[in-house]
């Protein structure tokens, strides 16, 4: 009984850490997604009429939201639409047997789910991905060493005679 109650308490808690992995991971691909998209929060739309924090197109910002597109240029909103299409990405790359990794959905993001399923993403989009990859590893080692406590006070402990 004991060893039962254990282990549904461990799966609880691996559970609970995998949720929080996963919302730190989607958090640092988006972050990552939009440093590179407009890192500037420039409100001028992309070449192909993109807009805001994260560049989307109209279509994509249909699939999410019934919101006019101009509410693509503010950052609550577009941070909503990113959120819904990430979780999308992610459960079509799964669906299709692809694994939903930083660098799938970046590379979804930029070629198409389509694209990607079928392996015929062009050599810009995989150097996107990479850089998405490279930015959201680097967010994450900053968010670590931000979150570990000064060893300032510990050295001084040990170095006291």
């Amino acid at each position: 009984m004991i060893r039962q109650i254990i282990r549904l308490l461990v799966a609880v808690v691996l559970a609970c850490l995998a949720s929080d992995l996963g919302a730190a991971e989607q958090w640092e691909t988006l972050q990552a997604i939009h440093l590179i998209e407009n890192p500037h929060n420039t409100s001028r739309p992309g070449a192909h009429g993109e807009l805001g924090a994260y560049q989307f197109r109209q279509s994509t910002w249909r699939m999410h939201t019934r919101k006019p597109f101009r509410h693509a240029l503010v950052r609550a909103h577009a941070d909503q639409v990113a959120v819904a299409h990430y979780d999308w990405l992610s459960r079509e790359l799964r669906r299709n047997g692809v694994p939903a990794t930083t660098f799938n959905i970046a590379l979804a993001w930029n070629a198409g789910i389509g694209a990607v399923v079928s392996g015929r993403v062009p050599r810009a989009s995989r150097q996107y991905a990479q850089r998405v990859v490279n930015i959201a590893r680097e967010l994450e080692r900053s968010t670590i060493a931000a979150s570990i406590p000064s060893r300032a006070p510990m050295a001084r402990i040990i170095l006291t005679p």
